[in-house]
């Protein structure tokens, strides 16, 4: 039998090979950005590479999603291996799409080459002949929580039932027989380092339109009902309720107005927003999304409008698995050195990973490696060597550990994870977070 670090030596001189390869892959999804299931073009590209080397691929998974799987023939653990197709919406960003404003603040692009990287390394013959069980890597849609008009058209079409990528993922069976998964995800705290552990919040989304009625702005006001002094109520009511907020549950709202009204000179009788409502346990989002709905009913009530509030699922708080974690580390360093991982604190963003650490012992670790302001328009990869070549060596060295000797690390780590939730119960709770309730006066 060959031992780890000779596996690992083989993995390390099959990925040597192909640096540049898989990195213009990253950059041609970076110059072709395409939002939350959209990704069309970034999927195929992905699709098409794992076909040519020889994975059994599933396409069009929830739209734009796929799963490529390499079966080593022994029965034994299932470790996923994750990335994410999505870019954002920020149209003044360097690498921003001109027509549709979609661009890569958030790194997924690099995302997508760690996974490649650590697929390169597993596809050669000398590592996985010592592999038990199955790796599966899986490109998911969407994680960006965004564009939720559109998204919703999309629930009201049946083509999917949540906002998520991962989430329709759990939904359509694909972690059923999963034990373990892993994402490296880029940022930028104490460049050069790969951060371990930390946690993230949670959150649901809401949509929000008020309706009133139009009359003339100038001439006659009087026989209007103002939609956005609605809106602008509810929101100065939502600022006040910030010291109710508690510290301990990281809480964020930050509502947007997607919609101001139609034309000046009417008084504005459609206006919707959309808000994240955040935190970093369920109890907090649902107390926090109780004051929300009583700040937008009291604009509508306030100036005679009607007011239609929608909550959709989003994600639940993400809680890192400590032992896979452990094992991670030790990968992580030893090709960056002790000295240059650190440990993450909790996050105050959310990441639909929350979702999949609620059912299998999952890890997000942190290649540090950009520059600029996360979802700003200076967010980019600095270090693409850190970023996809190293991050994508120490998931798939992990992975070695783990399903090395019969699986036995891998055993221990999702023989000892208990999980928050059955399947079952997540897909439960998700669907209770639902609602759509309209107020009138």
């Amino acid at each position: 039998m060959i031992e780890n670090h000779v596996a690992k030596t083989f993995f390390a001189s099959a990925i040597d090979g192909r640096v540049d390869e898989i990195k213009r892959i990253s950059l041609d999804i970076l110059n072709h950005p395409e939002s939350g299931y959209r990704e069309y073009r970034t999927s195929k590209l992905v699709a098409d590479w794992f076909r040519t080397n020889g994975f059994h691929v599933q396409a069009n998974i929830a739209k734009t999603g796929l799963v490529a799987t390499l079966d080593t023939g022994k029965t034994g653990p299932h470790v996923a291996i994750l990335g994410e197709l999505d870019a954002l919406v920020v149209p003044k960003h360097l690498y921003a799409n001109l027509e549709t404003g979609a661009a890569h603040a958030c790194g997924h692009h690099a995302q997508i080459g760690s996974m490649l990287t650590a697929a390169v390394g597993i596809l050669d013959e000398s590592v996985n002949k010592t592999l038990t069980g199955k790796i599966s890597f899986m490109a998911t849609p969407a994680e960006e929580y965004i564009e939720l008009e559109y998204r919703q058209t999309l629930v009201d079409n049946g083509e999917i039932e949540f906002f998520g990528g991962k989430q329709e993922f759990i939904k359509r069976g694909f972690f059923d027989d999963v034990n373990i998964a892993m994402l490296t995800h880029t940022g930028g705290e104490t460049p050069g380092t790969l951060g371990i552990g930390g946690s993230n919040n949670g959150m649901v989304g809401k949509t929000i339109r008020f309706r009133g009625k139009a009359a003339h702005a100038g001439g006659s006001p009087h026989l209007g009902i103002n939609s956005l002094n609605a809106a602008h109520i509810a929101l100065a009511a939502i600022h006040a309720q910030r010291e109710t907020f508690r510290d301990s549950d990281t809480v964020r709202v930050h509502p947007i107005i997607t919609k101001g009204g139609s034309a000046v000179n009417s008084v504005p009788s459609d206006v919707r927003l959309e808000t994240y409502v955040r935190a970093s346990n369920v109890p907090a989002i649902l107390q926090t999304s109780q004051k929300v709905d009583r700040a937008f009913r009291a604009g509508a009530l306030a100036t005679g409008a009607t007011v239609q509030i929608t909550t959709n699922p989003g994600y639940l708080p993400a809680k890192y698995d400590d032992l896979l974690t452990e094992l991670y580390r030790h990968n992580a360093a030893s090709l960056i050195g002790d000295d240059n991982i650190i440990r993450l604190n909790h996050g105050t963003g959310c990441t639909d990973m929350g979702d999949v650490s609620q059912i299998v012992a999952a890890i997000q670790p942190s290649a540090n490696a950009t520059s600029g302001d996360g979802h700003g328009i200076d967010y980019v990869v600095d270090n693409y060597d850190l970023a996809i070549t190293k991050a994508g060596k120490a998931m798939g060295m992990t992975v070695i550990d783990l399903l090395s000797k019969n699986g036995e690390k891998a055993k221990n780590i999702f023989g000892s994870f208990h999980a928050p939730m059955t399947i079952d119960e997540y897909l439960r709770r998700m669907r209770s977070f639902r609602s759509n309730s309209t107020y009138e006066d």
